[in-house]
């Protein structure tokens, strides 16, 4: 099971931290992805990470502002989010995917977390 993490109210400009943690396995030699559904739309990919090699995938309407990390000690991915906007207002996912998996996109990854929620305001 997948569980996710961190999400909470934060002002325009802020951060948080998402954790992704995995309880009953191990993310050895698997991707890690980043997903959420703002309201009223798609769910859409935001990163991805391979948890051995730590290669990382970002969308480019990020701009840089998030950074995705795991801590191969805790099997716990973490997806930093910097400067956020409100329209980073969303239920923020992880996902599990087969190693070979290099991009977010949802059909490749079969094992979901139950999402946690980031609000930004204005």
């Amino acid at each position: 099971q997948l569980q996710a993490s961190g999400g909470g109210f934060v002002q325009a400009g802020g951060s948080l931290r998402l954790a992704c943690a995995a309880s009953g396995g191990t993310f050895d030699g698997r991707t890690i992805g980043w997903f959420r559904q703002a309201p009223g739309k798609e769910r859409e990919g935001v990163s991805c990470i391979g948890f051995s090699t730590g290669r990382t995938y970002y969308e480019d309407s990020l701009e840089g502002r998030f950074t995705m990390s795991r801590d191969n000690t805790k099997n716990t991915v973490y997806l930093q989010m910097n400067n956020l906007r409100p329209e980073d207002t969303a239920v923020y996912y992880c996902a599990v995917g087969a190693g070979i998996v290099v991009v977010p996109i949802e059909e490749f990854y079969k094992t979901w977390g139950q999402g946690t929620l980031v609000t930004v305001s204005s």
